[in-house]
């Protein structure tokens, strides 16, 4: 065989270990626009899946862990950097839209007000809307704030989808246990809340396989433009 016929083998071997390790094909992701209120929102026929969790909490990281991009949601060292909804289709079938942090400090009272004007403005009017990714970081308990999130979503009838960041802080042993303290924190069942690490991947394929039975697509839709690497 030729030394073009090896390399071609080699590329086609990497990109099915690839397809394996990070289980979502992701071809396209798209920026779509940021907005502040309900009159702004880009009319998309795609389902839609919103992040939601306190600053500094990873949110940033988890996006981008979830589309194997570095900079497609912006990673900030100041927390409360995100002020606006961010929207982005990704492989033309699924819209993720990150929401602004909640609870920094440091954010004057006048602009945490619009925040959550902000926010409820986008729940309560957006019936594209499947699920709400529910983040929190795992080495901490949920605070009074994750609380009154998940109360709110469920009062408002929408699907949750809980994960808890930074996974690769802790040991095993750690994980458990704080796995088991945030479920009866939030009255959660077993097996619901998902550990995540960015820098692991830790939770990728699971967080993967909720998002999409939540957006009712398949895997084999959601990647099908990438046949040839079936």
């Amino acid at each position: 065989m030729s030394r073009l016929g090896y390399k071609k083998i080699k590329i086609w071997y990497q990109l099915k270990f690839h397809v394996i390790i990070l289980y979502m094909v992701i071809y396209s992701v798209e920026f779509i626009k940021s907005a502040a209120n309900v009159k702004d929102f880009p009319k998309l026929p795609y389902p839609e899946i919103a992040f939601a969790g306190r600053s500094n909490v990873g949110k940033s990281s988890l996006i981008n862990a979830l589309i194997h991009h570095k900079k497609v949601a912006r990673v900030s060292s100041t927390p409360g950097m995100t002020q606006l909804i961010n929207f982005f289709t990704i492989n033309k079938k699924l819209t993720f839209v990150d929401l602004p942090g909640y609870g920094y400090a440091k954010v004057p009272k006048k602009v945490k007000a619009k925040w959550g004007n902000m926010v409820e403005g986008y729940i309560k009017n957006r019936p594209q809307l499947k699920a709400v990714i529910a983040i929190l970081d795992i080495r901490h308990v949920p605070t009074d704030m994750d609380i009154n999130l998940f109360k709110w979503l469920e009062d408002l009838n929408i699907q949750i989808i809980p994960v808890a960041t930074k996974a690769d802080k802790i040991n095993r042993s750690q994980l458990n246990k704080q796995v088991k303290i945030i479920n009866e924190k939030l009255l959660l069942s077993e097996k619901v809340l998902i550990p995540f690490s960015a820098k692991t991947r830790l939770g990728v394929k699971e967080l993967w396989q909720r998002i999409l039975l939540s957006a009712g697509i398949s895997q084999k839709d959601m990647t099908r433009r990438r046949k040839f690497l079936d």
